[in-house]
């Protein structure tokens, strides 16, 4: 197994907050040098900002990519829930740093939303700008947006890897800090924008004709400022959270994701493990679509763009769309219903039970007898047609139901209170 510590050059490198405050400072000298020296206008340096932000974003995809911690996903998803509860993971040789399944299931959500940012706030820094402006600035920028990459790439490398920052990110918090970067870039924007309007623009005047040039250094200087304060909070963030954590109010910034360290499941003997039976299995595959009604949104899609192949009387089509707006939604259901349930086995033994899965053999969770707050066993109109029963454990802040058992008792041995039973 490869070591979890970075190499020692890069930890000789990391020591202290020097990479992260000398990317903090390029990422503000450049701009004050930028006004001061060189003559930039408000749309060179809405543009730098821009430019820095979509850097920004990209590195943070990056981060996320190999955060060390699991991601935090809600297990009714449709099939994003039980591949999110899986803890498994993809080492990467010589290095330490691994790439979780569950940070993949976050990426083609989070690389969209980033994108959506970006270019929201675009509109409101180049979007406004003429387009012959445009052309001058970004030839302006292009070395200070080189120089913005190349920085935020060697404090990711550095700070991130090299510190092992990654070990205390999750997918979702190692791009978190994005979204509040892309808030103050907008919002700066946007005074930007309205005190010039303001200022050059009449009445009827589309908002394109806004001249760059009308603000002045003491205002873009101050843009400048306000931009440092926001980089040196974000720096210096862990220090607000542990403010946070160790005050009264509650800020939300204290927030800690899962932690990376495997769920135990080591069992003392005897042990004995209940699976779901075959006839559960598949009457609980065909069953899912009823608790997923998205599924036959997928279905009716197929059948409408069918209808629409019908009007052609392309008759072949109509019938491959016809079977597929059947056959997409209740495979999706039985896949969702294998990960979630057939393909997980229930290990009971002196003291706790433990769910493991089947494919990977990664444990997935882990109760205690002392953990649960109420037991109870349900049997619902498909348990009394398959003769199953579905035991239900409720935690403190949880609830995990194992359905479809033909004998429960096993599971239910673990704990010391005896389960409440609809037919008592």
């Amino acid at each position: 197994m490869p070591s979890s510590r970075p190499p020692d050059g890069l930890r000789a490198l990391a020591r202290g907050r020097r990479p992260r405050v000398l990317s903090v400072a390029l990422a503000n000298l450049l701009p004050l040098v930028g006004v001061v020296s060189l003559g930039w206008n408000a749309a060179a340096l809405m543009t730098l900002y821009w430019f820095e932000l979509g850097i920004a974003s990209g590195w943070a995809l990056v981060r996320a990519l190999f955060a060390g911690r699991p991601s935090e996903i809600e297990r009714d998803g449709l099939l994003i829930g039980p591949l999110a509860q899986r803890r498994v993971a993809l080492s990467i040789p010589r290095t330490g740093v691994q790439v979780r399944l569950s940070s993949l299931l976050v990426l083609p959500v989070a690389a969209p939303i980033l994108a959506v940012v970006w270019l929201v706030v675009g509109t409101l820094t180049v979007g406004v700008v003429e387009e012959g402006t445009v052309s001058t600035v970004v030839d302006t920028v292009a070395l200070a947006t080189l120089a913005l990459f190349i920085g935020e790439g060697v404090t990711t490398l550095v700070e991130y890897f090299g510190r092992g920052e990654h070990r205390d990110h999750s997918a979702q918090t190692a791009i978190q800090g994005v979204f509040a970067q892309g808030a103050a870039i907008f919002f700066g924007a946007l005074f930007t924008v309205t005190i010039v309007g303001a200022g050059t623009l009449e009445e009827d005047t589309p908002i394109s004709a806004i001249d760059p040039d009308a603000i002045g250094i003491p205002l873009l200087l101050g843009i400048v400022a306000v931009k440092f304060a926001f980089d040196l909070a974000s720096l210096y963030g862990d220090r607000l959270a542990a403010f946070d954590e160790s005050s009264s109010l509650d800020l939300g910034l204290s927030y800690d994701p899962p932690a990376a360290e495997p769920v135990d499941g080591s069992l003392a003997k005897p042990t004995e493990t209940v699976r779901q039976p075959r006839r559960a299995r598949l009457a609980g595959a065909l069953t899912t679509p009823l608790g997923h009604p998205g599924l036959w949104y997928v279905g009716g899609g197929l059948a409408l763009l069918g209808l629409l192949f019908a009007f052609g009387g392309d008759w072949g089509t109509v019938a491959l769309l016809l079977a597929a707006a059947l056959a997409v939604p209740l495979a999706l259901a039985a896949l969702d219903h294998e990960l979630r349930h057939g393909l997980v086995e229930y290990r009971a033994g002196d003291g706790a039970l433990v769910a493991r899965d089947r494919l990977s053999g990664a444990t997935m969770w882990r109760i205690e007898p002392w953990d649960e707050t109420d037991l109870r066993v349900e049997r619902r109109r498909l348990d009394r047609r398959l003769g199953t029963e579905t035991v239900v454990i409720e935690l403190r802040d949880d609830e995990y139901r194992i359905p479809g058992l033909d004998d429960p008792e096993p599971v239910l041995d673990v704990f010391d209170r005896r389960p409440d039973r609809p037919d008592g």
